[in-house]
């Protein structure tokens, strides 16, 4: 029987609070979050860990100190391998922490596989995601003679999508669905970036499941002066909140728990929407090991391959 290695891709996130500093670090000298050549982007990257670390500290002590992604990335892994069977190994890779992909890329050759398949825990593609982890992964070819498969999105995966859809099982009256993503500044989608049209893509896949009559689909976790896509996610929970609505929001494009739907989702636009007059907040959990989920996942993993 062939061995087949699946590489899980995720962000990464700091695993302790002396962690921070360093991550963000890793994280704004990537080209394909700040499109800079060398020194500026490194030292750009300097001044922003810096500036920006104890805000972030801040955050992560919200959430025992560190951020829960590694532990649930982890998870996901054991369920999908369990889920796959014997003739596969599911290692899990970071972007921007540890395990960095030349880590994994060493203990994936001692597992010697006969075939790699590349899976982004990212449903959507961006440029800034999944088109880094994979350019990152192919700076150094150390699997000359092994076939590489890559799963580069599945927005509209339909085990994917039935994960979310099973979830809105909710008596909508005054009720306003707000379907959240990770946003992007507006100049990345200008160059062609299609993440936000799979997330639209997404997000009308789920509505051809539950009927929603009143919903928005808005972006999070913006930082800086630039423009970014909108309607940005918190002036839609103002807007809807001082209209007395219950607001139910749904993410769609993060698939493990981490510091932005734990400490961002669950208490800041909680509290927002307390403070503005909203009748009700919910917040739907990610996907997680959701058996559906995970299901999903093996069968794009195993269509590929049979392919």
């Amino acid at each position: 029987m062939s061995r087949k290695a699946v590489v899980l891709f995720n962000l990464g996130a700091p695993d302790k609070l002396q962690s921070v500093k360093p991550f963000l670090f890793n994280l704004f000298n990537d080209r394909a979050i700040i499109d800079l050549p060398n020194p500026f982007r490194f030292f750009l990257a300097k001044f922003i860990s810096q500036v920006r670390h104890n805000k972030a500290k801040d955050i992560y002590k919200q959430i025992g100190g560190k951020s829960p992604l590694l532990e649930n990335t982890l998870l996901q892994a054991k369920a999908l391998e369990k889920e796959l069977g014997s003739a596969y190994k599911v290692f899990t890779c970071m972007r921007y922490w540890h395990p960095m992909i030349e880590e994994v890329k060493k203990e994936i050759k001692n597992y010697n596989p006969q075939e790699i398949i590349l899976l982004p825990l990212y449903p959507q593609y961006s440029t800034t995601t999944t088109g880094s982890s994979f350019n990152q992964w192919y700076e150094r070819n150390i699997f000359p003679a092994i076939s590489i498969t890559e799963i580069s999105n599945y927005p509209i995966d339909e085990f994917f999508i039935n994960s979310i859809a099973n979830k809105l099982n909710f008596n909508m009256k005054d009720t306003v669905v707000l379907f959240t993503a990770h946003g992007l500044p507006q100049s990345i989608i200008d160059k062609g970036d299609p993440y936000q049209k799979q997330i639209e893509a997404t997000v009308n896949a789920i509505l051809q499941k539950v009927k929603i009559d009143n919903y928005s689909i808005c972006y999070q976790s913006r930082v800086g002066p630039k423009a970014w896509i909108k309607p940005y996610a918190d002036q839609e929970i103002i807007k809807y909140s001082k209209q007395n609505k219950n607001i139910i929001v749904v993410p769609v494009s993060f698939v493990s728990e981490h510091s932005e739907t734990l400490v961002e989702l669950d208490i800041i636009y909680q509290a927002l929407a307390i403070k503005n007059g909203a009748k009700s907040y919910k917040r739907i959990t990610a996907n997680g090991i959701c058996e559906t989920f995970i299901k999903g996942l093996a069968d794009l993993i195993t269509s590929k391959v049979a392919a």
